[in-house]
């Protein structure tokens, strides 16, 4: 049976498109994004940087902008950035701290 996935699922899919140009993980895995609520095609998502003062924030979040409207049912896409919990290494997923070479 193929089951058509949920706008959730497509959402995560495409989070894990989008890169940090400084770092090879995308980020998703590296724990970047903290939250994803759905409301009737009214998507919120909180997110932060690796730091404060990330010289990519701007392309990293018109990136996640730019993918997440192109997901059919989305109506609209609210990303609040934030930097409490602040991030750490831990937040990465197994995977990405293996691809970076911290296990």
């Amino acid at each position: 049976m193929d089951q058509k996935p949920t706008i959730e699922e497509e959402i995560v899919k495409m989070l894990k498109t989008v890169y940090d140009p400084e770092i090879p993980v995308n980020i998703y895995d590296l724990g970047l994004v903290y939250n994803v609520e759905v409301n009737d095609g009214a998507v919120k998502i909180e997110m932060t940087l690796t730091a404060p003062n990330c010289p990519a924030a701007d392309f990293i979040i018109e990136d996640v902008r730019m993918k997440i409207e192109s997901i059919e049912n989305v109506k609209s896409v609210d990303i609040q950035l934030i930097f409490e919990p602040e991030w750490d290494k831990d937040m990465m997923s197994e995977e990405a701290k293996l691809e970076l070479g911290l296990l």
